[in-house]
């Protein structure tokens, strides 16, 4: 079999790639009268092992203010997709609604976000 070295090391330095980015796929949320939350978010990610895993997710304010951090110690290759929960996040009583997006180790910021309603705390 007669192989091209460049094509080879063509497909090879696009491996990478193939995972993607981190996925928000749902989130669902509970809040307490105190506006303390849980939220229960399933993330979808192609983690191909360590060194490029969805690594965190994170909950913010619509202005960008960060207001929690989930962070994910391991990969989940054969785990697609999967929900983590992070529970006693103080949102402020003025927000109505929240974003939450993912991060990975190889491509950072970038995929799917979803914007979340708060519950009514009334």
């Amino acid at each position: 079999m007669n192989r091209s070295p460049g094509l080879v090391l063509l497909l090879t330095a696009c491996l990478p790639a193939l995972a993607g980015d981190a996925d928000v796929l749902d989130v669902d949320v509970s809040c307490n009268v105190d506006a303390i939350c849980r939220f229960d978010v399933t993330l979808k990610h192609g983690d191909e092992g360590w060194k490029h895993y969805a690594n965190r997710w994170e909950v913010l304010s619509p202005d960008g203010e960060l207001l929690a951090t989930r962070e994910l110690a391991h990969p989940h290759v054969n785990e697609q997709p999967f929900t983590r929960s992070l529970a006693n996040v103080r949102v402020p009583s003025d927000l109505i609604e929240v974003v939450v997006r993912a991060h990975d180790l190889e491509h950072g910021y970038g995929g799917k976000e979803v914007v979340v309603k708060l519950p009514d705390l009334e």
